[in-house]
This record gives structure tokens, C-alpha cells and sequence, in this order.
């Protein structure tokens, strides 16, 4: 019988996770596999600006729990808009597509945890539409299918 070394704790500060701007928002993955050698999971915290948004997406392998820390937010389920408020948190089971929007005049922060985790980080995360900038979003109905569509919202990359 093979038996697996403990993890060691680790904290990890909000600076020293890279930003991630590609679906809107600044997403820092910062638990993850890659930095703390995580197995279950990973956790991190999106900045959303006043007008920004994170389109929309859907896990296949994952729940995503969230979990609103301050400013005021929308997320789509399936097409249903639902208000998120400061101290709210969310369970999204996995194929669920989701979009949060910042909806008010100051930072969004909410901190996110996704698992389990996907067999390979580019079949965790995908993507139904594309963004081009802060609040701006194309191709809405675009699926990019589980291959190439991975990101931090998986094991840890650039999500």
C-alpha cells in the first residue's frame, strides 16, 4: 500500500495570485492544485468593477459554491435572474450556466470554490459566450465545448 505525504497548509495573499481578465472581472484563482496542492478543489476571489461582468459559463464536473463578501451583484442561472447581496452565498450545481454582473456603483469581491475537480483543467470550465472588454460581451450561445475551454476555474491555470 502507497501512502500519500500530507499536504502542507499554506496561506496564500490575493497579490500573489495572477489576474485573470479573460471572461470579464479580475479572477484570481488562488487555492488551487498548481499553488497549494489542493485535491478536492480550488478557491479564489473575483473583483468586479461597477458595469463588469464574468460571462457565462457552466462546470460540467463541478459545483461552484460562492460566496458574496461586499458590493451588488446579478447572477443568471439558466437564464433566471437572481440578486446577490453582500453576506449571500450560492450553490451552482454542475452544467448549471451562470453569469454574475456587477450591478451597483462600487467593487464587487466574491470569493468562489469549484469541485470536484474536472479529470484535466481544460474540461472544467465551459465557456457559452465571449467577452472583449469590461462589460462587453460577444457571441452569446457560443459554445467552445469542454476541449480548450479550461481556465483557474479548474485546477489553478488562468481562468
Amino acid at each position: 500500500m502507497t501512502v500519500t505525504p500530507p499536504v502542507t497548509p499554506r496561506v496564500v495573499d490575493l497579490d500573489s495570485a495572477a489576474p485573470n481578465r479573460r471572461r470579464g472581472g479580475d479572477l484570481r484563482a488562488m487555492l488551487t492544485p498548481a499553488a497549494v496542492g489542493a485535491t478536492s478543489g480550488f478557491m479564489g476571489l473575483a473583483l468586479i468593477e461597477a458595469g463588469d461582468r464574468i460571462a457565462e459559463h457552466y462546470h460540467p464536473y463541478s459545483e461552484e459554491f460562492v460566496f458574496v463578501v461586499c458590493g451588488a451583484l446579478e447572477v443568471d442561472l439558466d437564464g433566471v435572474t437572481r440578486e446577490l447581496h453582500p453576506d449571500q452565498g450560492l450553490m451552482i450545481p454542475a452544467f448549471v450556466r451562470h453569469r454574475f454582473r456587477n450591478v451597483g456603483d462600487t467593487q464587487a469581491r466574491m470569493v468562489f470554490h469549484c469541485g470536484p475537480l474536472a479529470p484535466r483543467p481544460e474540461l472544467g470550465h465551459v465557456d457559452t459566450e465571449e467577452t472583449e472588454g469590461p462589460g462587453q460581451v460577444r457571441g452569446a450561445g457560443l459554445s467552445r465545448g469542454p476541449a480548450g475551454a479550461g481556465g483557474a476555474h479548474d485546477r489553478g491555470g488562468a481562468r
